[in-house]
């Protein structure tokens, strides 16, 4: 999928990373099994540590029971706009794992980091598939825990809402201002040769 935006890259990159971005319009039509099982293929290739592959995806399709229960733990103003969602996810991350040759579980210290890269593919996939995903932490983590019944040993990180692109008019006037892709800030905010530079 592509769509017209005003972005521009200060250096060169491949055009998919400037045509992503987190709608909250949606059509609300049905996402077909195939689409789906490609959009978590991808995930499925993300980078970790050690292989560990710590990231868990819980999902509900849109018009099942399932869909209600997982619509009914984000916020107010998110449940406004993912009402029309395909799907809605919610991510975890596995916290500890077993090292090759080892058989005793330790503590994953990037466990979040390696979800985030699994979030990543995901979005990227969905995006080329002609769906967007749109991540969020407005939801009730908590209660997200115990009625997915995550395991102590998870850490519930996002909840996303994928589906087709539909038109703005639809969404409440508090979102509606929103819905455009936003800039980024430039690499000398964030990358730094040597270290950070002295205060």
């Amino acid at each position: 999928m592509t769509t017209a935006n005003s972005r521009a890259a200060d250096y060169p990159i491949e055009a998919l990373f400037l045509e992503r971005w987190s709608p909250r319009a949606f059509t609300g039509e049905a996402i077909p099994d195939a689409d789906l099982r490609t959009i978590f293929e991808a995930a499925r290739w993300a980078p970790s540590s050690y292989n560990s592959q710590p990231w868990r995806f819980l999902y509900a399709k849109r018009d099942t029971p399932a869909f209600t229960k997982f619509l009914g733990l984000l916020s107010e103003f998110n449940q406004s706009w993912a009402k029309n969602a395909s799907m809605l996810i919610i991510v975890l991350s596995k916290e500890a794992f077993t090292p090759p040759g080892k058989t005793e579980a330790v503590a994953s210290h990037s466990h979040s980091f390696d979800a985030g890269a699994a979030w990543g593919y995901l979005a990227l996939q969905a995006w080329r598939s002609g769906y967007a995903a749109h991540a969020m932490t407005g939801f009730d983590i908590p209660r997200a825990a115990i009625e997915l019944n995550a395991p102590d040993d998870c850490r519930v990180e996002a909840a996303i809402a994928i589906g087709r692109v539909g038109d703005k008019s639809i969404l409440p006037e508090a979102a509606r201002e929103r819905e455009k892709p936003n800039s980024r800030n430039p690499q000398s905010d964030f990358v730094f040769e040597g270290g950070f530079p002295a205060s």
